[in-house]
């Protein structure tokens, strides 16, 4: 239930904030006086047509992610309720027996004027990425004067400090109404030189200005005679200046930034093996789907030698550009070392101890290395940290749980431990990254290792790696659903034929 709400929240807020003001005026209106029906009218239209403003904003900026966004759409909802406030307060004002309902609209709408600076400084700080010493006097200096200014405007419960209501109903400021204002001074101020003096775009500065100009505009050019809806009627052109500038220069970084990565994401899958060695006496398939653009997974299968294949499957911490570079590293290493020999648990300490060097950003990558004698079928294995391998020896698959060491890039000097395995004719190996065991469904159940074996023995002996894979993948895909893919799904299947599959294809190459 809570799902489905998060996923329609935009439609909510475009409800709620739509139907603030215009429900004030259904219910108000009947009571209005004559006196003040075209005032009324006027403030209705600005409060009413602001709200629908907002929640087309607060719609188009849904999907947007980062703490800048989460400001500007938290700063959206405030001057939205600032309307509705704004509207209902205007009419319990002098209204008989809603004295009380009135200054309660009038600590609301002060406490809400609070909330929309502090969001947009909020916003432009993490838009505009401010630094230097006026920001960290402003980090220090918003948090105390917002507390400060709050016990001022919540002073006035117990005592009339900067406003109060007289006997008719009407409004009335005291000598120390100044006080409500040194807040929203400051704060402005104080971002708004900060805008100045970053290094963003002039485009995204000025727009970041129009939040201290226009209402100040307003209020100089028409002496403040429409009250409160015109200045947020100001603020609201403000968010939709600071909307179509700096959401469009954040839109065109988007688009460069997409191209980057669907190059990255080529050049990933270039360096990842898409023809795989082939001998009659073993059969491999590998595949690797990243949960984003470009992933930290990787395979490798390659020839050492004339009766050497080594097998290799790894994840490496963390997702994104980051995780991908730190993979294409981690698999160069690999291959070079292997290549200048060794066992699978000396070629990984080798290869630890290198990765350690200069590993400043602490990335680390699980990674599990078999080398495969082709004319005995012996395998030797050496883990890093990674998933178990699944075995089919005896008709069935069993997880082999071989001996682990520390994730390449954890420690210098790390150990690792050989495992030898006798393959025999027929026999299979499935050796896979967490994303498959740890793929989740809509409810967050795993998938599980249980389930991947299931999957497996469903197939049965006969099953080429091809097969295997790709009945692994279908039992994740009808297990998530529509559930979104989290981590990178990488696999890597063999079967071994042996010297009786090497002999087969010698006597069908002599019967052709």
């Amino acid at each position: 239930m809570f799902k489905k709400l998060k996923e329609n929240a935009a439609y909510l807020g475009l409800f709620f904030t739509a139907a603030s003001a215009l429900f004030v005026i259904a219910l108000s209106v009947p009571f209005l006086r004559e006196t003040r029906l075209q005032a009324y009218l006027y403030d209705a239209g600005v409060d009413s047509v602001g709200a629908l403003f907002c929640a087309a904003l607060f719609f188009g900026c849904m999907k947007q992610q980062g703490e800048g966004n989460r400001a500007f759409k938290g700063l959206i909802v405030l001057v939205s309720a600032c309307f509705a406030v704004n509207e209902a307060m205007y009419y319990t004002l002098k209204t008989p027996g809603m004295g009380t309902l009135c200054f309660a609209l009038c600590l609301v709408s002060k406490l809400l004027d609070l909330m929309v600076v502090t969001f947009f400084y909020l916003y432009i700080r993490a838009t505009l990425q401010f630094e230097g010493r006026i920001a960290k006097l402003a980090e220090r200096a918003v948090p105390v004067l917002l507390a400060l200014e709050t016990l001022v405007v919540l002073s006035n419960v117990f005592y009339p400090t900067t406003f109060f209501l007289d006997s008719g109903g009407d409004y009335r400021m005291t000598a120390a109404a100044w006080a409500e204002d040194v807040y929203l001074i400051v704060t402005i101020t104080l971002t708004a030189i900060l805008a100045v003096r970053s290094r963003c775009p002039s485009g995204q500065k000025a727009a970041a200005l129009t939040f201290l100009c226009f209402p100040v505009a307003e209020y100089v050019v028409m002496a403040g005679m429409f009250g409160n809806s015109a200045q947020y009627g100001m603020v609201l052109m403000s968010l939709l200046v600071m909307y179509c500038v700096i959401f469009n220069e954040k839109s065109n970084k988007l688009a460069s930034t997409e191209t980057e990565l669907a190059l990255a994401a080529r050049i990933q899958a270039g360096m990842l093996p898409a023809d795989f060695p082939y001998r009659p006496e073993f059969e491999v398939y590998a595949s690797m789907d990243p949960a984003k653009e470009v992933g930290g997974d990787f395979y490798d299968l390659f020839l050492m030698d004339e009766d050497h294949l080594a097998l290799v499957i790894a994840d490496v911490s963390g997702k994104g550009i980051p995780a991908s570079l730190f993979m294409m590293s981690a698999r160069i290493l690999i291959n070079d070392h292997a290549l200048l020999g060794g066992s699978p648990a000396e070629i990984l300490e080798r290869v630890n101890k290198q990765a350690c060097i200069n590993n400043k950003a602490n990335m680390f990558v699980t990674v599990w290395l078999g080398i495969l004698e082709i004319s005995t079928g012996k395998l030797t294995t050496a883990s890093a940290g990674h998933e178990y391998p699944m075995l089919n020896t005896s008709g069935r698959y069993e997880m082999l749980k071989d001996k682990h060491g520390l994730a390449i890039g954890a420690m210098k000097k790390s150990r690792y431990t050989n495992t030898e395995i006798q393959l025999k004719k027929g026999d299979s190996l499935f050796v896979y990254t967490d994303g498959v065991a740890e793929a989740a469904d809509e409810g967050n159940q795993l998938f599980g290792t249980d389930r991947t074996l299931d999957a497996l023995n469903a197939l049965g002996d006969g099953a080429s790696p091809k097969e295997m894979l790709q009945g692994v993948r279908a039992a994740v895909d009808a297990f998530v659903k529509e559930a979104p893919q989290f981590d990178d799904l990488t696999m890597l299947g063999l079967k071994y034929y042996g010297p009786e599959g090497r002999a087969a294809w010698e006597g069908q190459a002599e019967n052709a």
